[in-house]
C-alpha cells in the first residue's frame, strides 16, 4: 500500500487502537513495515500471550522486510516474557530502521529495547504521534509504573448535575447514542464498577454489547465488580447472569452464609477493611492493581464516585450531560462524598475534550494532580 512518509506512523496508531481492550495487562501496539514507499507488513497485538504487533507485521512482510523500516507505536520489548523480545524478531528479520512512538516506561524495557536495535545497527528515531500512542495505553502505562489500575470516571446526567429524579428514576437521562458510545467503552475496559445501590435502582447486567450497543454480546467480557459494604445485593439481580465474572466488594467480615450464597449465584466475594462503614476503596484499587486489573470503568452511583474523588483515586471523567432540568434538593447529584470545602480546591481538568452524540454532550477530562 502507497502512502505518504507521514501517514506510516498515524496508519501503526490507527492498528494499536484495533487492539484496545484485547491485550491487557499487556499494552495494545500496531507497527507497519514499510520499503521503497510501500506499506508490506501491517500487524497489532494480539490476545495476552500471543504475537505482538511487530511480529505480525514482520510475519506479514516475510523475506521482503530485509532493509525495510519499521513503524511502530511503542518501543519493542527486549525481554522473555510468554513471547520472544521483538527487538529479536526485529533483527533478525532485517530491518534497517525503526520509528518508534513512544518508549515503553515498563522497567524490563524502558530505552533498553532502542538500545539493543541501535547495537544491531538499526536507526532509530522516537517521538512522532507519542501523544496519541500514549493515549491508547494510558492505563497499561499507570499500571506498569504504579501497580494501580487507571480510574475512569463515567457519568450521565441533567444540565443541572441530576442523575435521577426525586422518586429514583434514571432511565434514560442521555439518548440512545451516548448509550451507544458507553458500549464502545465497555469494550476497551477491564472492569465495570458500581456501587450496591445502581444494582438495587437500576438492576443492570454491565455487560460489553455488540458494535455500537447492538447485536451479540461480545465474548471477552469485562469485571464486573460491585461495591456492597453490607452484601445487600438480591441473589436475582441481573448482574449475576452470565456472561462475565462478578466480583464482589463488601466489609470485612461477611458472614459464611451470605458469603456462601453469593458464591452460589455465581460472584466472587472479596472481603476488604472497612472506612467509615464502608468499603476502603484504597485497598480495593490495590488488590485489582495486584491481579493486573489495569483499567476501571467506575459508572455510579454518587456515593461510590464520590468516595474515589475523596480520596484522588480518579485518573479521568467522562461526564455525559444531557438538555434537561430535573431539579429538586432530594434528586441524587452525579457525585457525592464530602467534596470539597471551597472551590480552590475543586478538582480540575485538563486536556479537556467536549463530543456531541445528537442532543447530548460529552466533557471528558483528566483529573490535575
Amino acid at each position: 500500500m502507497l502512502m505518504p512518509p507521514r501517514d506510516y506512523m498515524e496508519c501503526a496508531i490507527s492498528l494499536a487502537r484495533l487492539a484496545n481492550g484485547y491485550t491487557s495487562p499487556n499494552p495494545a501496539v500496531g507497527a507497519v513495515v514499510v520499503k521503497d514507499g510501500l506499506a508490506i507488513g501491517m500487524g497489532y497485538t494480539q490476545p495476552a500471550g500471543s504475537e505482538h504487533a511487530e511480529v505480525m507485521a514482520l510475519r506479514q512482510a516475510g523475506d521482503k522486510a530485509r532493509g525495510a523500516a519499521i513503524y511502530v507505536t511503542l518501543e519493542p520489548c527486549c525481554h522473555f516474557g510468554h513471547t520472544p523480545p521483538c527487538t529479536e524478531a526485529i533483527i533478525n528479520a532485517g530491518i534497517s530502521e525503526a520509528h518508534i512512538a513512544l518508549l515503553d516506561p515498563n522497567p524490563l524495557v524502558s530505552g533498553q529495547g532502542v538500545n539493543r536495535l541501535n547495537e544491531a545497527g538499526i536507526k532509530t528515531q522516537v517521538g512522532a504521534y507519542q501523544q496519541e500512542a500514549y493515549e491508547i495505553n494510558e492505563a497499561y502505562i499507570k499500571h506498569i509504573t504504579t501497580g494501580s489500575p487507571f480510574v475512569t470516571a463515567k457519568f450521565a446526567m441533567s444540565l443541572d448535575g441530576k442523575i435521577a429524579t426525586r422518586t429514583g428514576e434514571s432511565k434514560w437521562i442521555t439518548h440512545d447514542e451516548a448509550r451507544k458510545h458507553v458500549h464502545t467503552l465497555r469494550h476497551t475496559v477491564d472492569a465495570i464498577m458500581v456501587g450496591v445501590n445502581t444494582i438495587l435502582v437500576d438492576d443492570p447486567r454491565l455487560t460489553a454489547r455488540g458494535c455500537g450497543g447492538k447485536g451479540g454480546v461480545r465474548k471477552m467480557q469485562p469485571l464486573r465488580l460491585i461495591v456492597d459494604s453490607k452484601g445487600k445485593v438480591p441473589l436475582n439481580a441481573h448482574i449475576f447472569e452470565q456472561p462475565g465474572e462478578v466480583l464482589l466488594a463488601v466489609v470485612e467480615p461477611l458472614s459464611s452464609q451470605k458469603k456462601k450464597e453469593f458464591t452460589q449465584a455465581g460472584a466472587e466475594v472479596l472481603e476488604l477493611p472497612s472506612e467509615g462503614g464502608m468499603v476502603n476503596v484504597e485497598e480495593l484499587l490495590k488488590v485489582l492493581g495486584k491481579r493486573k486489573v489495569v483499567s476501571v470503568l467506575v459508572e455510579g452511583g454518587g456515593k461510590l464516585l464520590g468516595s474515589l474523588f475523596d480520596h484522588h483515586l480518579v485518573d479521568k471523567v467522562l461526564a455525559y450531560i444531557s438538555p434537561i432540568v430535573i431539579g429538586g434538593k432530594e434528586a441524587k447529584s452525579a457525585v457525592g462524598g464530602k467534596g470539597v470545602g471551597n472551590i480552590a480546591e475543586a478538582l480540575r481538568l485538563s486536556q479537556v475534550k467536549i463530543e456531541r452524540f445528537n442532543e447530548d454532550i460529552l466533557v471528558s477530562g483528566y483529573v490535575k494532580g
